[in-house]
Protein backbone atom coordinates (compact mmCIF):
# COMPACT_ATOMS: atom_id res chain seq x y z
CA UNK A 1 0.00 0.00 0.00
CA UNK A 2 1.05 3.54 -1.11
CA UNK A 3 2.34 6.15 1.44
CA UNK A 4 -0.85 8.54 0.04
CA UNK A 5 -3.18 5.70 0.85
CA UNK A 6 -1.64 4.84 4.25
CA UNK A 7 -2.43 8.47 5.00
CA UNK A 8 -5.61 8.74 3.89
CA UNK A 9 -6.71 5.62 6.02
CA UNK A 10 -5.04 7.64 9.11
CA UNK A 11 -6.83 10.38 8.64
CA UNK A 12 -10.56 10.37 10.17
CA UNK A 13 -13.16 13.76 11.18
CA UNK A 14 -11.56 14.04 14.90
CA UNK A 15 -13.71 14.34 18.06
CA UNK A 16 -11.35 15.23 20.05
CA UNK A 17 -8.32 17.10 19.93
CA UNK A 18 -5.40 17.61 22.30
CA UNK A 19 -5.96 20.98 23.47
CA UNK A 20 -1.84 21.52 24.29
CA UNK A 21 -0.76 20.49 21.03
CA UNK A 22 -0.18 23.20 18.75
CA UNK A 23 0.74 23.19 15.28
CA UNK A 24 4.18 24.97 14.36
CA UNK A 25 4.51 27.81 12.65
CA UNK A 26 5.69 25.76 9.77
CA UNK A 27 2.74 23.46 9.04
CA UNK A 28 0.36 26.54 9.50
CA UNK A 29 2.29 28.18 6.85
CA UNK A 30 2.27 25.16 4.49
CA UNK A 31 -1.98 24.63 4.86
CA UNK A 32 -2.09 28.54 3.63
CA UNK A 33 -0.04 28.15 0.98
CA UNK A 34 -2.08 24.73 0.03
CA UNK A 35 -5.07 26.55 0.41
CA UNK A 36 -3.60 29.28 -1.98
CA UNK A 37 -2.66 26.65 -4.64
CA UNK A 38 -6.25 24.98 -5.02
CA UNK A 39 -7.52 24.68 -7.94
CA UNK A 40 -10.36 26.69 -8.80
CA UNK A 41 -12.83 27.43 -11.67
CA UNK A 42 -11.44 29.80 -14.20
CA UNK A 43 -8.46 30.71 -12.09
CA UNK A 44 -10.56 32.99 -10.25
CA UNK A 45 -9.88 31.96 -6.74
CA UNK A 46 -13.40 33.74 -5.33
CA UNK A 47 -12.51 32.21 -1.85
CA UNK A 48 -10.53 33.44 0.89
CA UNK A 49 -9.62 31.50 4.29
CA UNK A 50 -9.11 32.99 7.61
CA UNK A 51 -6.75 31.11 9.86
CA UNK A 52 -8.01 31.56 13.87
CA UNK A 53 -6.13 30.80 16.46
CA UNK A 54 -7.37 32.81 19.42
CA UNK A 55 -8.57 30.78 22.00
CA UNK A 56 -11.25 33.18 23.66
CA UNK A 57 -12.66 33.62 19.64
CA UNK A 58 -12.74 29.50 19.47
CA UNK A 59 -14.81 29.05 22.89
CA UNK A 60 -17.42 31.94 21.90
CA UNK A 61 -17.62 29.74 18.20
CA UNK A 62 -18.78 26.47 20.09
CA UNK A 63 -22.23 28.51 20.10
CA UNK A 64 -22.21 28.77 16.69
CA UNK A 65 -20.84 25.66 15.84
CA UNK A 66 -23.77 23.21 17.95
CA UNK A 67 -21.87 22.98 20.55
CA UNK A 68 -18.88 21.11 19.22
CA UNK A 69 -15.91 21.42 21.21
CA UNK A 70 -13.48 21.03 18.49
CA UNK A 71 -13.09 24.38 17.93
CA UNK A 72 -12.58 25.43 21.19
CA UNK A 73 -9.93 22.47 21.12
CA UNK A 74 -7.98 22.84 17.93
CA UNK A 75 -4.68 24.46 17.32
CA UNK A 76 -5.95 26.10 14.92
CA UNK A 77 -9.68 26.99 13.12
CA UNK A 78 -9.40 27.46 9.61
CA UNK A 79 -13.10 29.29 8.38
CA UNK A 80 -12.94 29.30 4.19
CA UNK A 81 -15.30 31.78 3.12
CA UNK A 82 -16.49 33.16 -0.13
CA UNK A 83 -16.08 36.80 -1.38
CA UNK A 84 -19.62 38.69 -0.94
CA UNK A 85 -19.18 40.50 -4.36
CA UNK A 86 -17.98 38.63 -7.74
CA UNK A 87 -18.06 41.90 -10.07
CA UNK A 88 -16.40 43.29 -13.24
CA UNK A 89 -13.49 44.73 -11.10
CA UNK A 90 -12.95 41.64 -9.58
CA UNK A 91 -12.73 39.17 -12.46
CA UNK A 92 -10.08 42.33 -14.29
CA UNK A 93 -7.82 42.06 -11.30
CA UNK A 94 -7.43 38.36 -11.94
CA UNK A 95 -6.46 39.15 -15.66
CA UNK A 96 -4.18 42.23 -13.87
CA UNK A 97 -1.98 39.27 -12.35
CA UNK A 98 -2.02 36.53 -15.53
CA UNK A 99 -0.26 39.75 -17.27
CA UNK A 100 1.65 40.71 -14.16
CA UNK A 101 3.05 37.23 -13.31
CA UNK A 102 2.82 35.47 -17.20
CA UNK A 103 3.76 38.48 -19.06
CA UNK A 104 0.92 37.32 -21.50
CA UNK A 105 0.16 39.99 -24.16
CA UNK A 106 -3.23 41.61 -24.21
CA UNK A 107 -4.28 40.54 -27.17
CA UNK A 108 -4.65 36.70 -25.99
CA UNK A 109 -6.35 38.04 -23.14
CA UNK A 110 -8.74 40.41 -23.98
CA UNK A 111 -11.03 37.69 -25.85
CA UNK A 112 -10.52 35.62 -22.79
CA UNK A 113 -11.47 38.60 -20.54
CA UNK A 114 -14.58 39.59 -22.78
CA UNK A 115 -16.14 36.37 -22.64
CA UNK A 116 -15.92 35.67 -18.48
CA UNK A 117 -17.58 38.97 -18.26
CA UNK A 118 -20.36 38.05 -20.67
CA UNK A 119 -20.60 34.58 -19.23
CA UNK A 120 -20.86 36.49 -15.12
CA UNK A 121 -23.16 39.01 -16.40
CA UNK A 122 -25.68 36.74 -17.36
CA UNK A 123 -25.56 34.85 -14.13
CA UNK A 124 -28.09 35.88 -11.06
CA UNK A 125 -26.41 35.93 -6.98
CA UNK A 126 -27.62 33.08 -6.39
CA UNK A 127 -25.87 31.23 -9.10
CA UNK A 128 -23.05 33.12 -8.78
CA UNK A 129 -23.11 32.60 -4.58
CA UNK A 130 -23.50 28.54 -5.65
CA UNK A 131 -20.45 28.39 -7.86
CA UNK A 132 -18.67 30.14 -5.83
CA UNK A 133 -19.77 27.61 -2.58
CA UNK A 134 -18.62 25.06 -5.02
CA UNK A 135 -14.94 26.52 -5.26
CA UNK A 136 -15.08 26.35 -1.34
CA UNK A 137 -15.57 22.66 -1.25
CA UNK A 138 -12.54 22.49 -3.74
CA UNK A 139 -10.36 24.05 -1.54
CA UNK A 140 -11.98 22.26 1.58
CA UNK A 141 -10.80 18.58 0.13
CA UNK A 142 -7.31 19.94 -1.05
CA UNK A 143 -6.66 20.92 2.66
CA UNK A 144 -7.93 17.61 4.28
CA UNK A 145 -6.05 15.69 1.66
CA UNK A 146 -2.79 17.93 2.28
CA UNK A 147 -3.69 17.41 6.48
CA UNK A 148 -3.36 13.65 5.79
CA UNK A 149 0.26 13.81 4.25
CA UNK A 150 1.46 15.99 6.78
CA UNK A 151 -0.34 13.96 9.42
CA UNK A 152 -2.43 17.03 10.65
CA UNK A 153 -5.51 16.41 12.45
CA UNK A 154 -8.87 17.41 11.09
CA UNK A 155 -12.79 17.98 11.04
CA UNK A 156 -14.24 19.25 8.39
CA UNK A 157 -17.28 21.01 9.61
CA UNK A 158 -20.70 22.15 7.79
CA UNK A 159 -22.64 22.10 10.85
CA UNK A 160 -22.21 26.01 11.90
CA UNK A 161 -24.17 28.67 11.87
CA UNK A 162 -22.61 30.88 9.15
CA UNK A 163 -24.33 34.32 10.19
CA UNK A 164 -22.84 33.74 14.06
CA UNK A 165 -19.86 32.83 12.96
CA UNK A 166 -19.80 35.98 10.16
CA UNK A 167 -21.12 38.69 12.89
CA UNK A 168 -18.35 37.49 15.59
CA UNK A 169 -15.28 37.24 13.17
CA UNK A 170 -16.22 40.50 11.16
CA UNK A 171 -16.48 39.08 7.74
CA UNK A 172 -19.18 41.41 6.20
CA UNK A 173 -16.62 44.19 6.91
CA UNK A 174 -14.08 41.92 4.91
CA UNK A 175 -16.39 41.06 2.16
CA UNK A 176 -16.89 37.59 3.05
CA UNK A 177 -19.42 35.23 3.98
CA UNK A 178 -18.19 32.10 5.88
CA UNK A 179 -19.10 28.61 4.13
CA UNK A 180 -16.98 25.88 5.50
CA UNK A 181 -15.01 25.32 9.41
CA UNK A 182 -11.74 23.29 9.59
CA UNK A 183 -10.43 22.82 13.12
CA UNK A 184 -6.70 21.81 12.92
CA UNK A 185 -4.60 20.32 15.44
CA UNK A 186 -3.80 16.96 16.79
CA UNK A 187 -5.99 14.06 18.07
CA UNK A 188 -6.29 13.48 21.19
CA UNK A 189 -5.18 10.22 22.68
CA UNK A 190 -8.41 9.24 24.34
CA UNK A 191 -10.84 9.96 21.10
CA UNK A 192 -12.36 6.86 20.89
CA UNK A 193 -13.08 7.15 16.64
CA UNK A 194 -9.61 7.54 15.77
CA UNK A 195 -9.50 3.30 16.31
CA UNK A 196 -12.85 2.85 14.30
CA UNK A 197 -12.59 1.25 11.19
CA UNK A 198 -13.86 3.53 8.13
CA UNK A 199 -17.09 2.73 6.53
CA UNK A 200 -16.71 2.44 2.70
CA UNK A 201 -18.33 1.20 0.07
CA UNK A 202 -16.62 -1.76 -1.62
CA UNK A 203 -14.28 -0.29 -4.44
CA UNK A 204 -16.79 -2.20 -6.95
CA UNK A 205 -19.88 -0.39 -6.05
CA UNK A 206 -17.75 2.95 -5.61
CA UNK A 207 -15.82 2.79 -8.79
CA UNK A 208 -16.92 2.61 -12.47
CA UNK A 209 -14.04 1.48 -14.97
CA UNK A 210 -14.95 2.37 -18.31
CA UNK A 211 -11.66 0.78 -20.85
Amino acid sequence: MSNSIENLEWRYAVKKFDHEKVLSQEKVELLKQAFNLTATSYGLQPIRMVVLKDKDLQKQLVSHSFGQQQVAQASHVLVICIESVINTDFIKNYFKRVKKIRNTPDEVLEPYLVALLDDFSQKKTPEIQQWCINQAYLSMGNLLTVCAMEKIDSCPMEGFNPEGYDKLLELPEKGLNSVLVLPVGYRAKDDMFSGFKKVRKKMDDSIIEIF
